[in-house]
């Protein structure tokens, strides 16, 4: 195969559709946030992306029926935005191989008529997050305003280390191309898996581009993180703390 292919699945009546990105990364925020967008909304499967550095492994069903990794692209209509949604398990192995698929991100995205992109990931705490934050970055400081009035925070010089992978393409490569681009990050621990930061990061999301979603499989996903986030809580009063190892954000 070559080293990207696009497969047309099918195609999908939108307009001015907005990009949103959620890919695995720390806490899974942005995958769980793009799976929940998936889950409550119709949407329609319009693009497969397969790339040779995606690592070299096949996903199995529950029926025993292989296929090879790839990232997707759904369409949704929603009552305020239309939305192409591109969400995957897996990123590039490789920093050459982050830019080729951001780049073939961003063609089908100007292929749909997209102007305004989203990113949505997770930024480490190192820590149990009580309340949930999202802290923003954007491609040009005109877009702070409306994003600080749906309570996003700009921090300066945060995330530590900038932001890296798909989403922090996504603003940079973005932003040469004239796409308006912003990158929603919910605060996380960065150990543990994070319905509740990607429900904050979607609520963001929704003032933003003003639509509606439920939110009922989140909450039972949050629920089932209880128990484990219980027994972390045990172990950091009894003095044994989690595993100090080194946090960066992938988004």
């Amino acid at each position: 195969m070559e080293d990207i292919e696009i497969e047309c699945v099918a195609d999908a009546e939108i307009g001015d559709p907005v990009l949103v990105e959620g890919l695995p990364g720390v806490g899974h925020v942005g995958k769980l946030a793009a799976e929940h967008l998936l889950e409550e909304c119709d949407s329609q499967l319009v693009r497969r992306v397969y790339a040779t550095d995606f690592p070299p492994q096949v996903n199995v069903d529950e029926d025993g029926v292989a296929d090879l990794v790839c990232a997707e692209f759904h369409a949704i209509e929603t009552e305020g935005a239309d939305l192409l949604v591109l969400t995957g398990d897996h990123q590039a192995s490789s920093n050459e191989g982050h830019y080729r698929l951001t780049d073939a991100f961003l063609d089908i995205a100007e292929e749909f008529g997209c102007e305004r992109a989203f990113a949505l990931g997770g930024v480490p705490t190192g820590e149990l997050v009580e309340e949930y934050t999202v802290l923003g970055a954007v491609s040009d400081a005109e877009l702070r305003g409306e994003l600080e009035d749906a309570g996003v925070e700009f921090r300066p010089d945060e995330p530590a280390g900038g932001i890296v992978g798909v989403s922090g393409l996504l603003l940079g490569l973005g932003k040469r191309r004239g796409i308006e681009a912003t990158c929603l990050m919910g605060e996380t621990s960065g150990y543990l898996v994070d319905p509740k930061s990607a429900r904050a990061v979607l609520e963001v999301l929704e003032a933003a581009l003003e639509f509606e979603l439920g939110y009922e499989q989140l909450e039972d996903r949050a629920e089932e993180m209880e128990e484990v986030v219980g027994k972390i809580r045990e172990m950091q009063e009894g003095g044994s703390g989690i595993p100090d190892d080194e946090l960066r954000y992938i988004g």
